[in-house]
């Protein structure tokens, strides 16, 4: 058996060079290799293609790269978390490559497993998918993304025997197991290091074969004064709000499994109670989530793609990106609430960019919205000019064509029957003229008397 060699930080930061490309592991407040890129801060590489679930807010992971300017390109789904990269975007010197949460997993999963690329149906006829292959398979459009590899990738795990095999904890397995598979150098950083045979071999999530060299961690979240060890904060809850979570609960049944999207569906999630039998996923890798913890935060629990702690429910399961988006995409998810910024009379949906602002995020909206069995969006009537937010056609950039079901709004319900926008339920208080006059498309009616 290898002994894969235990390294300092900064001697990992040497083995990056100036115009690699760096693969960094994480997803919100979990799993991030924040010892080794703070190490990698100190250095004067530069020019470095930085990939990424996103650039990470300030005080974590990609942050200070992009404030010392060391990255040039950044390849991931979310930017809009850190206003440094927005900012830096906008004035031409990080180019950045957008692209959706799951394909992205993908991708990197594609390169550690030696193929060219793959079709996917995410992001077809949006602009995402501008440019890009795209052909109709058993069906459906589908997109062609190239497979990505790095010169070296940052991951952190848990545990790791001198072998290198590697254990993860609750949501850190996100982007980091792909990653692994996916670099000439990989290095991680890792929590506690154990003699070989000390890990139990069906305890191992990436095996010693992918793994060049160990760091003792000797930085976390908590170190850094991230929000990842406290409870998460105040929602805005108010009756409006409630009465589209409680709508969009009537929808939803025992034995379903359902993500919910951020915003107003995160109150759909303190409605749900076990005896419901509803089984929560969210996509940085847990199904089975429970109410949010009373006491501590990221650092103990589970957290979700929201970076609010939760707790795991018995029969829950952890598992890494990839799988989680093959779920989505594979459409093993019963029903997706989402939402929007608007839908239109062909049941198109957008909610994930506003043109002339600047938003470089797209997460795994795309994903969800084409994946899921079922989508429900829920959203205000009207935006905060009052201008209508069901529309003929969509004139915001779409996330998804012909996808959405239902839509529940603080006015009124709205169903597709033979892809026709239907009116079929008004919300407490709300009168037919009411919706007649704020709704920006001809709809039917079969509201019951």
């Amino acid at each position: 058996m290898k002994r894969v060699p235990v390294i300092t930080a900064a001697e990992a930061a040497g083995q990056v060079r100036s115009g690699d490309t760096l693969m960094v592991g994480g997803f919100g407040m979990t799993g991030n290799p924040v010892t080794l890129v703070h190490a990698l801060a100190e250095t004067g590489t530069k020019d470095l293609t930085y990939v990424a679930n996103n650039v990470s807010e300030p005080g974590l992971s990609g942050g200070r790269l992009l404030r010392n300017r060391q990255i040039s390109r950044a390849v991931g789904s979310y930017f809009t978390s850190n206003r440094e990269a927005v900012q830096a975007h906008q004035e031409g010197w990080l180019e950045v490559t957008l692209l959706p949460q799951g394909t992205l997993a993908e991708a990197i999963r594609a390169g550690g497993a030696g193929l060219g690329g793959f079709y996917t149906p995410t992001a077809a006829g949006t602009l995402i998918a501008a440019g890009a292959d795209t052909r109709v398979l058993n069906g459906r459009e589908m997109v062609f993304v190239p497979a990505i590899q790095a010169d070296v990738a940052f991951i952190r795990a848990w545990r790791a025997d001198r072998a290198g095999n590697l254990q993860y904890r609750l949501t850190e397995q996100n982007f980091n197991r792909a990653m692994a598979t996916a670099a000439r150098v990989v290095i991680a950083e890792v929590e506690e290091i154990v003699e070989v045979g000390e890990l139990p071999p069906e305890q191992v999530h990436t095996p010693g074969l992918y793994v060049d060299a160990l760091v003792q961690a000797t930085l976390t979240l908590a170190h850094l004064g991230s929000s990842a060890d406290v409870n998460s904060g105040a929602k805005r809850v108010d009756a409006a709000r409630m009465h589209m979570a409680r709508r969009a609960l009537q929808e939803l049944h025992p034995g379903d499994v359902v993500n919910l999207g951020i915003g107003i569906p995160t109150l759909v999630a303190d409605l749900i109670t076990p005896e419901m039998g509803v089984i929560l996923h969210t996509e940085n890798g847990m199904l089975g989530v429970g109410p949010a913890p009373q006491d501590g935060g990221a650092m103990h629990y589970p957290v979700n793609a929201g970076k609010i702690p939760v707790t795991a429910l018995p029969g829950a399961s952890y598992f890494d990106s990839a799988e989680s988006f093959g779920m989505i995409r594979g459409r093993h998810v019963d029903v997706a609430v989402m939402g929007g910024l608007q839908v239109d009379a062909h049941a198109n949906l957008a909610n994930w960019a506003v043109p002339g602002k600047p938003l470089l995020g797209v997460g795994g909206a795309m994903d969800l919205a084409s994946g899921a069995r079922r989508l429900i969006v829920t959203m205000t009537h009207q935006d905060e000019r009052g201008a209508p937010k069901v529309v003929d056609d969509c004139t915001l950039p779409v996330t998804a064509s012909a996808a959405v079901d239902l839509v529940i709004t603080d006015k009124a319900v709205f169903t597709f029957p033979d892809g026709t926008l239907t009116l079929t339920g008004l919300m407490p208080g709300v009168t037919l003229d009411e919706v007649r006059a704020t709704t920006g498309a001809a709809f039917l009616e079969r509201l019951d008397r």
